[in-house]
């Protein structure tokens, strides 16, 4: 019985992996994504990694799945089938070929692993007293690893840069995305009004229990950004101009607070984000609250897209 509690999840995430690479419809297959990322979820519960879980939602099959949809439903009605045939049938077969050989490749650095497999959790665990923190997976993000930690949040302010190039001349600095109109009175206003209080209650507890439980940034902010959009669409509120330095400076902010405590650590520790004795809890809290509305605001700007419309609209 236990077997196939664990057996089930992966038969169908390797069943939809495939029908949502296969599929000729490209809605169907970005509604195929969702659902393997949903089940993702699952399974990283099911090993015990609810860190990587929260992230998997939040990130890996909410905000890339509804960046596929919405990139979906901007194809031509002609170009919405994904046809095996025709004159695109040699690229699609090379590509499948690269993918196989790419998944063979993965499957057997796995399989030849030795038995017990390498791994430096003993040695994280063994030094997390010493980042004040009590959840691991938080140490390694902002500790061990803290260099690719900024980067990636650096990564996503470029993401967002491109995107805006992407605007027209005549709506640059302007609002992104379209002007949402919705009825007043209607169950999406009511949920736009009932909904954002409890969701930024959870985004930030989940924010504020990351350094010591299974939470954090990403997954707050997520959260926090899907309840902004959720009042867009219905109308209740708009997109701010791009052109705006309040909002450019509460983007570029957590990273620049990540860059200047890392300059600190060089100058007090010894190495770019390095944490002096006694102060690497503080210093990482810190760091968690500044990147958490930079992130939030990122993410969903990212799903808003393109500015559009001119300031005034």
């Amino acid at each position: 019985m236990i077997e196939l509690f664990y057996a089930a999840p992966a038969l169908l995430i390797l069943a939809l992996g495939v029908y949502a690479t296969f599929a000729r419809d490209a809605f169907a297959a970005c509604a195929g994504y969702l659902a393997y990322g949903l089940l993702l979820t699952v399974a990283w519960v099911q090993l015990g990694g609810v860190d990587v879980a929260l992230t998997e939602a939040a990130i890996g099959g909410g905000l890339t799945g509804v960046l596929l949809v919405r990139a979906c439903a901007k194809l031509p009605a002609k170009d919405s089938g994904l046809r095996a045939d025709g004159a695109g049938a040699p690229i699609r077969w090379l590509a499948a070929l690269a993918a196989i050989g790419v998944s063979t490749a993965l499957a057997y650095a796995v399989l030849a692993l030795p038995v017990p497999a390498a791994t430096l959790a003993p040695e994280a665990l063994a030094n997390l007293a010493a980042t004040g923190v009590g959840n691991p997976i938080t140490a390694v993000l902002l500790a061990y690893r803290a260099m690719d930690t900024m980067l990636e949040a650096i990564v996503l302010l470029l993401a967002l840069i491109g995107i805006w190039s992407l605007a027209p001349d005549r709506a640059w600095g302007g609002r992104p995305g379209p002007g949402y109109e919705a009825d007043p009175h209607g169950i999406l206003a009511f949920i736009a009004r009932v909904l954002p209080p409890i969701g930024l209650v959870v985004g930030i507890y989940i924010f504020w229990v990351g350094a010591d439980q299974p939470g954090g940034k990403f997954q707050g902010a997520t959260i926090v950004a899907a309840m902004w959009l959720l009042t867009m669409m219905a109308g209740l509120t708009d997109a701010p101009p791009v052109s705006r330095r309040l909002l450019r400076l509460l983007l570029v902010s957590g990273p620049l607070v990540f860059v200047a405590i890392g300059a600190y650590g060089a100058f007090a520790a010894g190495a770019f984000l390095g944490y002096p004795e006694g102060l690497a809890k503080p210093l990482i809290i810190v760091i968690e609250i500044a990147l958490m509305p930079s992130l939030a605001l990122t993410l969903a700007l990212m799903l808003a897209g393109a500015p559009q419309r001119s300031a005034a609209t």
